[in-house]
């Protein structure tokens, strides 16, 4: 079973900066497909990006620009920097995995079969 703790959430001023960090354990962390995602209150859980095991990425529409995902496979952590940010991404972000080594990038929530869970990040305007 993998376990994912995810840290770096807070409060940030609009324009400011948070980088998010989702450690996991229990598991073999190169063969991990992780995502991010969020989701605000009353609304539905939302893509925002993923990284393969190969360690290709993608980036959701809505923070493409903005938001960029690494991983350090020999921390077992990934992050998500989140630059220029504004009120409307006030949610609890959601770091998921999933090991089946899919040939395809995994945007959908139903596509990973670990979640953490979940941190808040909160933007002041």
């Amino acid at each position: 079973q993998v376990q994912l703790v995810e840290s770096g959430g807070g409060l940030v001023q609009a324009g400011g900066s948070l980088r998010l960090s989702c450690t996991a354990s229990g598991g073999g962390f190169n063969i991990l497909d992780m995502g991010w995602f969020r989701q605000a209150p009353g609304k539905e859980r939302v893509f925002l990006a993923t990284i393969r095991w190969s360690g290709t990425n993608i980036i959701g529409d809505s923070v493409k620009g903005r938001f960029t995902i690494s991983r350090d496979n020999a921390k077992n952590t990934v992050y998500l920097q989140m630059n220029s940010l504004k009120p409307e991404d006030t949610a609890v972000y959601y770091c998921a995995a999933d090991d089946r080594q899919r040939a395809w990038y995994l945007t959908d929530v139903g596509e990973y079969y670990y979640w953490g869970q979940g941190t808040q990040v909160t933007v002041s305007s």
